[in-house]
């Protein structure tokens, strides 16, 4: 698909929107938002909406470096609100994933968003609400977002890794020639 230009008056009305939408999403951590940071809820939304990634997979889906990606991660691993597994095709690849603590905040800050865009959307007349829904759907479809109604059902925690026997460490000297 050819990008085309994009019409003035469009980007200055999506920009207005989206301080309106940045002030929601922020009062929508509501308690959550003195732990968690913008970023950090937003890798949270990508692991719930695309299941366990790896690494570099969540580092190019929220547009910053591995590392950054990585720093991120250690911060909500601290916080329990994500864990780390190794993938078992690829003992050396390491996949992040939500914990249930992880999906809480997400869910429990989604809840809270939509009652706040419900009353946003509430001082509309309904053909303006369907108008605005028709062109925000296309411009999130535009951005790759995906719907909550596509998100991946919560999944199973990831399987222990099989504990490995460890050999007995070699005893020095022989017991043959002893009496």
């Amino acid at each position: 698909m050819t990008e085309q230009v994009a019409d003035e008056a469009a980007v200055d009305a999506v920009l207005t929107a989206s301080r309106t939408l940045v002030a929601v999403a922020t009062r929508s951590l509501g308690a959550a938002a003195e732990d968690t940071t913008i970023a950090q809820y937003r890798a949270l939304v990508v692991l719930a909406s695309r299941g366990p990634q790896r690494m570099t997979d969540l580092a190019a889906a929220l547009d910053v470096t591995p590392s950054t990606a990585g720093r991120m991660c250690d911060r909500l691993l601290r916080k329990g609100l994500i864990r780390r597994h190794r993938v078992r095709a690829d003992r050396r690849a390491v996949q992040v994933s939500l914990t249930a603590a992880g999906r809480q905040v997400v869910d429990q800050a989604t809840a809270r968003r939509r009652a706040l865009i419900a009353g946003i959307l509430g001082r509309l007349p309904a053909r303006q609400q369907s108008a605005v829904a028709s062109a925000l759907a296309a411009f999130a479809a535009a951005a790759g977002e995906i719907p909550d109604s596509q998100w991946p059902a919560d999944p199973p925690p990831p399987p222990a890794a099989p504990a490995r026997i460890k050999p007995e460490p070699a005893r020095s000297g022989s017991r043959q020639g002893r009496s």
